[in-house]
């Protein structure tokens, strides 16, 4: 194995793993050496394929392995450990990142059949995969990465569903860590904000002017941009890698989009 690897024939699984933020993880940790199960449901599984072969040709020193999983399914998420570890041996890392964030809504248009499906969705799989993963990471000691969200700290317009499940991730993240920690099992979570993905473009051609939504949410940062999903990817592999003294804690990854002072007088504002 080359030297300076960052986490070399480590075995992690990461969920939701074939675009924006998973894909970058999984790249990342392809690039560390480590070997990814990364998975995605069926409707996926020939973009997932072609992912694994890039992994493959690219010459990297760690491996990527596309396993189909609809996370919603408590079956689907028993195999994926399974596989992973007749596969590989063992796990050291678990990355939940599997989720969804539907369009703004108020209270009262959202089911509350919709919303749980959305904890289902968000929250339910990170329980079950981790639940499922913990008899294994026991045994390496290794660690959990949950990925939540900036609206945890500061909530958000139209997106009670959403950030109600964000919430429980964050929140059951720290409980877990307590629980763990007799193992050496670490966990912790990192709540990105703005970071551009085909999930940001996806709600943002859902608004009335999407160019004027994607400004606004580019000046919402002090640091007057997006983030990229490479850059949680970074924190990612800092949890799992380095940050060995790390548990229970949330990162949040915004750019400074919680600092200051903001208009936010609904009446002022009609809005």
């Amino acid at each position: 194995m080359a030297a300076g690897l960052r986490y070399p024939g480590k075995v992690v699984v990461v969920t939701g793993g074939t675009s924006g933020i998973g894909l970058a993880v999984v790249r990342e940790f392809v690039r560390q050496g480590a070997k990814v199960v990364f998975c995605a449901p069926g409707s996926e599984e020939e973009k997932g394929r072609a992912i694994q072969k890039e992994l493959q040709d690219s010459g990297s020193p760690g491996e990527g392995y596309f396993q189909v999983c609809d996370v919603r399914s408590e079956t689907d998420i028993k195999v994926l450990i399974s596989v992973t570890v007749e596969r590989y041996g063992h796990l050291d890392c678990l990355v939940n990142n599997a989720g969804g964030h539907p369009p703004d809504q108020t209270i009262d248009e959202v089911s509350a059949q919709e919303f749980r499906s959305l904890m289902d969705l968000n929250v339910v799989s990170y329980f079950l995969a981790a639940k499922f993963a913990l008899p294994h990471l026991r045994e390496t000691k290794g660690n959990i990465i949950n990925i939540a969200s900036l609206v945890v700290a500061m909530g958000q317009k139209w997106g009670v569903p959403y950030v109600a499940s964000k919430g429980a991730i964050a929140a059951m993240t720290k409980a877990m860590a307590i629980d763990e920690s007799k193992y050496g099992v670490r966990v912790n979570s990192i709540s990105p904000g703005n970071i551009w993905t085909p999930m940001w473009e996806y709600l943002a051609s859902h608004k009335a002017s999407p160019e004027a939504a994607i400004q606004e949410a580019s000046d919402a940062q002090l640091l007057g941009r997006f983030g990229t999903p490479a850059e949680v990817a970074a924190a990612v592999l800092y949890f799992a890698a380095d940050g060995t003294f790390c548990t229970g804690i949330d990162l949040v990854l915004s750019g400074g989009a919680e600092l200051g002072y903001g208009k936010k007088n609904p009446i002022a504002c009609k809005s």
